[in-house]
């Protein structure tokens, strides 16, 4: 499948209005590169902590739109032939009205050819079956090697929008979680995206697990992951919302139930949950985190200590960082 580009060189301040515009005349699916910081929120879907410095904004945006092309080699949008001609002159014309009441910059079109790619599948080239420890952790698109037949599989389809496992901050949880587990625990996984945390702990023994993400693709994630392992869907639970601001889903997470809670996310993000958590986990419960850069240790150390939690370890891959600590049993007697 072959498919036509068209980019438009604009600024940011345009994007939204020029997307939604080429919308309307049947482009969608628009791509944009600029140099606008992520924000905190976007920061706050990542499964990293400090990312690479960028270039300054310099309020330039290219929005690239792809059209496919038949083998007859005409293009089509929604679903009817179109010559290449007229949606340019159709993008041009729409570029010039919206120029008349907002500065869109340059505001220029290039029209390129792509390669014959699978944009649905073709990142799949890039995840293939690795290990962590003795654990083998595999696609559906490949197979079990005979060598590999006694090991514990995790099938993981992770999607273009969450973890494979591949990063040290998950290797780290997995591992304390294999430590710290007792048959029959309960779990909260804390920033759950594609599931591997939980469907682990539920491999590795435990009895139930919930997980709380602010993302809804997050559900069908979990739900193909979960079924890809066999995992009996009354056993792993899914919310959706920000547990650490919004009592309705504290609420139904509920208090002082959990033996681990996990938490792959951000520090920034660890200090403010650390003493909301508390009150999810039993007295004695485990709290295991990661998504900690090595600088950023001491602070999620502190904020876990200033929570009343007792730091059990510290870990290190690479540049990242690991810490569990526990919850005290007299926590729990507050009420007695």
């Amino acid at each position: 499948m072959k498919w036509k580009k068209f980019k438009v060189k604009t600024i940011t301040d345009a994007e939204d209005i020029i997307i939604s515009t080429l919308y309307d005349i049947g482009l969608e699916g628009a791509q944009i590169e600029d140099k606008i910081p992520l924000t905190s929120w976007e920061k706050e879907q990542m499964f990293v902590d400090i990312l690479p410095e960028g270039p300054e904004d310099d309020g330039i945006a290219y929005l690239s739109f792809f059209v496919e092309e038949n083998e007859e080699g005409s293009l089509m949008v929604g679903g009817e032939p179109i010559e290449e001609k007229t949606i340019l002159e159709k993008v041009e014309q729409e570029l010039e009205g919206i120029r008349q009441f907002m500065d869109i910059g340059e505001g220029t079109v290039t029209v390129d050819e792509t390669e014959d790619i699978d944009w649905i599948n073709n990142w799949k080239q890039y995840f293939h079956q690795f290990y962590i420890d003795d654990i083998l952790v595999i696609p559906s698109w490949e197979d079990v090697k005979v060598e590999d037949t006694n090991r514990m599989v995790l099938h993981i389809d992770p999607g273009t929008a969450f973890g494979t496992g591949m990063h040290e901050t998950t290797q780290l949880c997995v591992r304390q979680l294999r430590k710290y587990m007792k048959p029959g625990a309960e779990i909260l996984d804390v920033g759950t995206g594609s599931g591997i945390l939980s469907i682990l702990s539920l491999m590795f023994g435990a009895g139930h697990a919930v997980g709380t993400d602010l993302d809804e693709c997050a559900v069908e994630a979990v739900a193909q992951n979960s079924q890809a392992n066999g995992i009996d869907p009354s056993r792993f639970e899914m919310l959706i919302g920000n547990i650490i601001t919004d009592k309705a889903v504290q609420d139904r997470v509920g208090y002082e139930r959990y033996d681990i809670v996990v938490a792959n996310i951000l520090a920034d993000v660890l200090v403010p949950l650390t003493p909301v958590i508390v009150n999810q986990l039993k007295p004695g419960g485990i709290y295991i985190t990661s998504g900690i850069i090595d600088d950023k240790e001491e602070t999620v150390v502190e904020a876990v200590k200033a929570a009343g939690l007792q730091v059990l370890e510290v870990n290190h891959q690479g540049e990242w960082v690991s810490v569990s600590a526990c919850k005290d049993f007299l926590s729990g007697q507050k009420e007695s």
